[in-house]
């Protein structure tokens, strides 16, 4: 974890296969780290790797910056820099038939195989498209998602007015026996 990072949000899937999460935003403070609420979150459908590629239905394990947000919606409050845009639309249903419309209401782009300081619908891969990217953290549908992190409505409204720039925010995603290691 980079040393200048003062807010790191854990998410830690319950199974290396599984893509059920739960999410917690800690913030070090001059007493030390402090935990913030314990958030369920959904991760992909076939759980974590650490070798994503495209379409594996993996999420990347690691840590990655947070540094750019968007939505479809106005932002909400955030200090993280946020491209509003009809970009942002999800249709049709997930893996078990939920309706995926609203879930790029609000998003965050996890800094995996992307370039930072850009849209989070920038395509830009650094490590070549077929390690996959759009690796965001966005609203929860209520299902597995192909990649990415979710949250719900709430919470991750409550995430986005949360991170700060000036504190280098960063995820640390994957499995409770990868975050282990």
């Amino acid at each position: 974890m980079p040393r200048r990072s003062r807010q790191v949000l854990v998410v830690s899937g319950h199974d290396r296969n599984a893509p059920v999460s739960t999410a917690v935003l800690y913030e070090r403070t001059g007493a030390g780290w402090r935990a913030g609420a314990s958030r369920p979150a959904h991760n992909a459908l076939n759980g974590w790797t650490d070798h994503h590629r495209e379409g594996d239905l993996r999420s990347p394990i690691g840590v990655y910056t947070l540094t750019d947000a968007g939505g479809r919606l106005p932002d909400p409050g955030t200090r993280l820099p946020y491209d509003q845009s009809a970009g942002f639309t999800a249709g049709g249903a997930g893996f078990e038939g939920e309706p995926l419309s609203g879930s790029f209401d609000y998003v965050v782009a996890i800094g995996y195989n992307r370039r930072p300081g850009t849209s989070p619908l920038d395509r830009t891969r650094p490590l070549g498209p077929d390690r996959g990217g759009g690796i965001w953290l966005h609203i929860d549908h209520g299902g597995p998602t192909r990649g990415c992190v979710s949250l719900g409505r709430g919470p991750m409204k409550e995430l986005l007015r949360a991170l700060d720039p000036a504190r280098e925010p960063v995820v640390v995603m994957g499995d409770a026996a990868s975050l282990e290691r």
